[in-house]
């Protein structure tokens, strides 16, 4: 489920109304290895946009020419409306991807004071990230010492040192335990806020279902669905159990407004207003058959993802 929303067509000169606008990218490595097949993507600036996909689907191929630090082998984009890698472009970009790379022998503070300078950064900053990401007690501990968390959340806090108006960030809850991660999640919500535009590439469902405002999934290199996590999940559904099912299938097959009653497990399940759920009972009951269940089943982000990446995976 897609939705045109920046404006545009493919024809159509790239505007300036997304954060991110990117059209029929397309990466080889080499003749085998097809790494991003014709992906457009569109970010809305102030939205938090999950990049959902399998490991090797492509996701940190396409933030790299996000950037500018792989060229497409096809394709246009604008990233803030700059072509990725121009100096204009990264100075209102900040970005984590793959796993945050620092000295370990240096302090958190310290390893920040190099980013900055390297950026022209002022070192003023550095305060406000680090209790922005509640690193500011662990300033002064080596990065050697932290905990994966705390790794992840100095990578964090790099990204936001110039002020970003758009904040790439590549699997960052990779190697968490549930407590790091549920921390990296509160932190990523609230700097989502505030007009700040998020474009967030991950694995995890339950990480994109809870942050973010719209997801698309890639599956190998491409597109295959977009939008709100409500509208990616399939339409509401009643699951009965009632014998004889035979019968009881029958029943509901007569009923005006039913659609198709599939079987599955012994179980019936019509995709219908769940409102009908007592009128349903109620037919069901009026022929003489035996109701033992009537419940609404609504399918998850992870079954959507599922049905859609069930293939397996090559590229990177």
């Amino acid at each position: 489920m897609q939705r045109e929303l920046c404006g545009g067509t493919a024809q159509s000169p790239m505007t300036g109304d997304c954060a991110v606008d990117a059209r029929d990218l397309t990466k080889r490595y080499g003749e085998r290895i097809l790494a991003v097949d014709r992906l457009t993507l569109r970010v809305h600036r102030g939205e938090v946009y999950g990049f959902l996909g399998p490991n090797g689907a492509g996701k940190t191929t396409t933030l790299r020419m996000l950037v500018g630090l792989i060229r497409p082998n096809s394709g246009e984009v604008r990233v803030l409306g700059e072509a990725p890698g121009t100096p204009n472009g990264l100075r209102r970009i900040g970005t984590m991807i793959e796993a945050p790379a620092f000295y370990p022998f240096l302090s958190g503070r310290d390893n920040l004071r190099v980013v900055a300078r390297y950026a022209g950064i002022a070192e003023e900053r550095i305060g406000p990230v680090l209790a922005e990401v509640d690193l500011a007690e662990r300033a002064g501990d080596s990065f050697g010492s932290y905990s994966q968390g705390m790794k992840q959340r100095l990578g964090v806090a790099a990204a936001l040192l110039k002020e970003p108006e758009l904040l790439i960030l590549d699997e960052p809850t990779n190697g968490l335990d549930p407590a790091g991660m549920a921390e990296m999640r509160t932190l990523i919500r609230g700097l989502g806020q505030g007009g700040r535009t998020v474009l967030l590439s991950s694995h995890l469902m339950t990480e994109v279902e809870q942050i973010c405002d719209r997801v698309g999934i890639v599956r190998k290199g491409r597109l295959v669905a977009e939008g709100t996590v409500a509208e990616l999940r399939a339409e509401d559904a009643l699951r009965i159990r009632a014998e004889p099912l035979d019968e009881a299938r029958r029943v509901l097959a007569a009923m005006h407004g039913v659609g198709e009653v599939a079987v599955r497990d012994g179980q019936l399940r019509i995709a219908t207003d769940p409102a009908r759920s007592a009128a349903i009972n109620r037919a069901l009951v009026e022929a003489g058959l035996v109701v033992s269940e009537v419940c609404v089943e609504r399918a998850s982000l992870e079954d959507v993802f599922l049905d859609l990446t069930q293939e397996s995976e090559v590229g990177s």
